[in-house]
């Protein structure tokens, strides 16, 4: 006679170095595709709403140059996010683990 083994259902961890990863990639991505599509585009004023990101982001400019600082700050703010929401997932879903069993 077998003994059948009760299912219990675990919520998987997320590893958060491949999140960060991931959403530093995708974010850098962003802000470079979009710099450099104003740029190709062209006209007497390019993206006044993009160089706003100048604000908050040291160095960049609406430029080719300023293209590489935008991905690059894009990729840092996307990892920081990345990072923040696999812990804070993987910090609940513990949580709900521990409470169900």
């Amino acid at each position: 006679m077998s003994t059948v083994q009760p299912f219990t259902r675990k919520a998987a961890k997320i590893q958060a170095g491949i999140m960060a990863l991931v959403f530093g990639f995708i974010g850098g991505l962003i802000i470079f595709i979009m710099t450099i599509l104003l740029l190709i585009k062209g006209g007497q004023t390019i993206g006044p709403h993009l160089s706003l990101l100048s604000q908050y982001f040291i160095g960049y400019s609406v430029t080719w140059y300023g293209s590489i600082i935008g991905f690059l700050w894009g990729a840092f703010v996307g990892a920081l996010t990345g990072a923040m929401i696999g812990w804070i997932y993987n910090i609940v879903s513990g949580w709900r683990d521990k409470m169900k069993s």
